[in-house]
């Protein structure tokens, strides 16, 4: 298992002026309804996400990508016009989006290095994304009457440039997402219209009336033995300076070793690359954090609904529709059990978040008690991008070296698989990490320590 220790590096971007861009035809001004999972109180806030492309020598430097991005985009958006209003408050708290076609956010900018100098491989998380994201001195407070989508063109010397957005979670999750940056990219490449027809259809996922949840949703249930010390994002870090991130890469290899000592474990049978590294991470970052043996602690990741909800959703609907599966155990019961222990856990977990009535009880829930606050103590949020194509958005210039969502750090309380290509053509799962130094170690060696079991 490859690791990535990430160092701090400068270079100069010069941003132009931000533009509003508008759709490139007429579109209705009408008032949206959201749907009570899109109304979660926990996704009022923006995703980040980045692309890098490489130089494509048959343009040389003639087709500027910004350009080329920016008519596309304005395409996009009669299509998805919704993404140009403005979301709304109602008296009792719920949002509505009023789609007024006010635009979205454009920034043109050049670096002045090649695209060579931020690294090899360029993976998670990125040090150096301040540069290379919207100014968000330049955005409002919150979402509210804010613009829900911001968008950076950044062309790098060597004729690469990379394509940065800021995504309201409220509109969309990262499946939806994705769907309209592929539709972005079509249209730069000629299409008339989107592969994917967009679907609104937010009525799909309201509460019933009345709401009756029929499971139990833990990221929502408090935490008996929690205490406020539990809700600081640095655990026990005393200093954010002790705080050190690492990009741990899962290749074919990788894979395989988790999967020889899962099948030496009598009690596990099938499991996925997924369950294999969230189960490995959980276990390994909870022995390095060396929690009191009786403590509760969580793993949280979202588990996508799309393909389990009776009937399905439409194709083409891109609003969120994730609910979240929680494993929990006690500490000690976690890290003194061999990786069957917590694999089991999260694959019930998961399991039960599959479940065909699953989203629609978290939507009931949600509106029962009055869209609460999320339980985030002592639990480790995963999150798992890699299947929602970010790497295959194609503006002209072929697929990106890498795609997905960042941020400028990771956190201590949560990472985000993303995945990209390696030499061979092999597809590597990066697992950004922080922690603190000591930790970290400790971490690097639990995971060696099965990998190579």
């Amino acid at each position: 298992m490859k690791s990535i220790l990430r160092q701090k590096i400068s270079f100069n971007v010069q941003r132009s002026k931000p533009v509003v861009i508008f759709p490139a035809k007429p579109t209705p001004h009408d008032i949206k309804f959201l749907s009570d999972i899109d109304n979660q109180t926990v996704l009022r806030y923006y995703t980040s996400g980045v692309h890098f492309y490489h130089a494509d020598p048959s343009k040389a430097y003639e087709v500027d990508p910004a350009h080329v991005i920016k008519a596309a985009l304005a395409k996009a958006l009669v299509y998805y016009y919704p993404i140009t209003g403005r979301l709304k408050e109602q008296p009792e708290g719920k949002l509505v989006l009023d789609c007024t076609g006010e635009g979205a956010m454009f920034v043109e900018a050049e670096a002045d290095v090649c695209l060579e100098y931020l690294g090899d491989p360029l993976t998670p998380p990125f040090p150096f994304t301040d540069q290379l994201h919207f100014d968000s001195m330049l955005m409002g407070p919150g979402v509210i009457n804010q613009p829900l989508l911001y968008l950076q063109v950044t062309r790098f010397k060597c004729g690469g440039f990379t394509f940065e957005h800021k995504t309201c979670h409220v509109i969309a999750d990262a499946h939806g997402w994705a769907q309209f940056l592929t539709a972005i990219g079509e249209f730069a490449r000629g299409a008339d219209q989107p592969n994917v027809l967009p679907v609104w259809d937010r009525h799909l996922l309201l509460a019933r009336d009345p709401p009756a949840p029929t499971h139990i949703h833990l990221e929502y249930e408090p935490m008996e033995d929690a205490t406020q010390e539990d809700f600081h994002i640095l655990l026990k870090a005393p200093v954010p300076a002790n705080l050190v991130q690492r990009s741990f890469l899962f290749g074919p290899k990788d894979i395989s070793g988790l999967k020889r000592y899962a099948k030496s474990l009598e009690s596990v049978s099938y499991v996925s690359r997924f369950e294999l590294i969230t189960a490995a991470v959980w276990r390994s970052r909870t022995i390095a954090l060396d929690y009191n043996p009786d403590h509760e602690i969580r793993v949280q990741f979202p588990v996508s609904s799309r393909g389990t909800m009776v009937p399905p959703l439409p194709t083409g609907f891109y609003g969120n529709a994730f609910a979240r599966a929680v494993a929990c155990s006690k500490s000690g019961k976690l890290c003194s059990n061999p990786l069957g222990y917590a694999l089991t856990l999260v694959k019930e977990a998961k399991e039960k978040a599959r479940a065909s009535d699953f989203l629609q009880s978290l939507a009931d829930l949600t509106v029962l008690r009055g869209r609460p606050q999320m339980m985030v103590a002592r639990t480790f949020l995963v999150t798992d991008v890699t299947r929602a194509s970010f790497q295959d958005v194609d503006f002209g210039w072929g697929g990106g070296i890498f795609g997905g969502m960042f941020g400028e750090k990771s956190l201590p309380a949560s990472t985000m698989y993303t995945n990209f290509k390696n030499n061979d053509g092999e597809e590597v799962v990066v697992v950004p990490m922080c922690l603190p130094e000591l930790a970290m170690a400790t971490f690097k060696a639990e995971m060696e320590s099965l990998i190579q079991a």
